[in-house]
């Protein structure tokens, strides 16, 4: 049986694969061991659970980052790349984005959709 964190990084892998060295850099100094605990607690413990698939979890996630408002905006950038790697299209993330109006407000839902039009312009100017 694998380890929540190995779990956790099989998922990351998937997503992000410098995701993990790229939280230590931030934040070990601060906290140690940060990047190891979101790696297995975040992903190894709830995105590798059973019953939604990668994706589905992604679109959850920019959801609830797009309600929770304009403070999570470089999270929100991060998970929307996530949901493009994990195989939800432009469209899925709008209208995830855009269904927070309702729950979140205009506001957040407004930024949510501000966040997404910079990240596909700058994949876009990338290829």
């Amino acid at each position: 049986m694998t380890s929540a964190l190995e779990r956790g990084r099989d998922i990351v892998r998937t997503l992000n694969p410098a995701l993990e060295q790229v939280l230590a850099e931030r934040y070990d100094d601060l906290v140690d061991g940060f990047s190891e605990s979101l790696v297995e607690w975040a992903y190894g413990r709830h995105y590798a659970r059973p019953g939604l698939d990668l994706k589905t979890r992604q679109l959850c996630t920019v959801a609830a980052l797009t309600a929770l408002g304009g403070q999570t905006g470089p999270q929100l950038k991060a998970n929307i790349a996530h949901s493009l790697a994990a195989g939800a299209s432009r469209e899925e993330i709008v209208e995830a984005i855009w269904q927070m109006a309702v729950y979140g407000g205009l506001p957040a839902a407004i930024n949510g959709l501000n966040v997404a039009r910079d990240l596909f312009a700058d994949l876009d100017r990338e290829t």
